[in-house]
């Protein structure tokens, strides 16, 4: 198996790497040992090993439109169907613009981004109660974030960059599954996937300013965050070097972000509690031959996905 460069020092198994026997080389994937616990969902995060894409996008892209080869993409998805035990018809997409929105999924939106053609648009985040049909979200550097509600069997996966962290899709994901589903936040199950991390994130002075004035009331609480390891020993940063959601760079008006922090601030916000969400500890930036990177490429490369199933309540 490929060696993960992890990010960040973490305390026991937060993410678990895992091969499936399709394609040269061997099918890589990543699963939260916290959704698998939870016995209703499967769910992976997908790496560039183990698909038919070549060149930039070898070799497991999942993006239909950066001009990889439609039939090579197709495959791909038909691989990690092979993974996850469904059919091509049994997938759907979002359509992303790194909005606060989100839809509903129904059996009516079965196939649709794969089989079928979208019809809609601007949709960062899905939910569904719907059996045996996968959510799909893509990335190459922005969080995924997995939602899985055990109790009431929903389940829900959002697309977060910097716009939308600092929007706060986190809660906007929690507030719609309790609306449409009654969900309790404290019974969500909540997953932060692999994304860029603060030590490669470097963003403006304007967008800094944007997460300080966003986050100002939580900011004391993040602090006494810290002097909470048994909950979250991820904080205080890239290998210890950062102690805070954003920090000055090495340039002038040059500041990292931490948007794993910044979602963890959001999810617990929410009211998820501590001890049901589990954060990465793999960045993609610092992967770039495993993990698809739009900073680490310059934009020359493919997506990964994340996918997210209920299981049927007899399973």
């Amino acid at each position: 198996m490929y060696q993960i460069r992890r990010a960040i020092r973490s305390e026991g198994e937060v993410i678990r790497q895992n091969e499936f026997p399709v394609g040269d080389p061997t099918l890589e994937y990543l699963t939260f040992p916290l959704l698998e616990r939870t016995e209703v969902v499967k769910h992976l995060f997908t790496t560039r090993l183990g698909g038919t894409s070549r060149g930039i996008f070898s070799t497991m892209n999942l993006s239909f439109h950066r001009g990889d080869d439609e039939k090579c993409v197709l495959e791909n998805y038909r691989r990690i169907g092979q993974v996850l035990g469904i059919r091509l018809e049994n997938m759907v997409l979002s359509q992303q613009t790194h909005t606060t929105n989100i839809r509903t999924v129904t059996d009516e939106d079965a196939g649709k981004g794969i089989t079928k053609p979208l019809d809609y648009d601007n949709i960062d985040g899905l939910v569904t109660n719907v059996e045996g049909l996968a959510l799909v979200t893509s990335y190459a550097d922005c969080v995924p974030l997995y939602f899985v509600d055990p109790i009431k069997r929903v389940i829900g996966l959002a697309h977060s960059g910097w716009r939308g962290t600092v929007e706060r899709m986190g809660a906007h994901m929690v507030a719609h599954m309790s609306k449409e589903f009654g969900c309790d936040p404290k019974d969500i199950r909540a997953a932060i996937g692999p994304s860029i991390c603060q030590d490669c994130y470097e963003v403006s002075e304007d967008v800094a300013e944007r997460f300080l004035d966003a986050f100002a009331g939580e900011i004391s609480e993040d602090e006494k965050m810290q002097r909470e390891p048994e909950q979250c020993s991820f904080l205080g940063g890239t290998n210890g070097k950062y102690r805070h959601m954003v920090e000055p760079g090495v340039e002038p008006g040059k500041y990292q972000l931490d948007l794993w922090r910044a979602n963890l601030m959001v999810l617990r916000s929410a009211g998820i509690t501590p001890d049901h969400i589990a954060v990465t500890d793999i960045c993609t930036c610092h992967n770039p031959e495993y993990l698809f990177s739009h900073r680490a490429s310059q934009g020359r490369r493919g997506n990964l996905c994340a996918f997210l199933l209920l299981l049927p309540a007899e399973m």
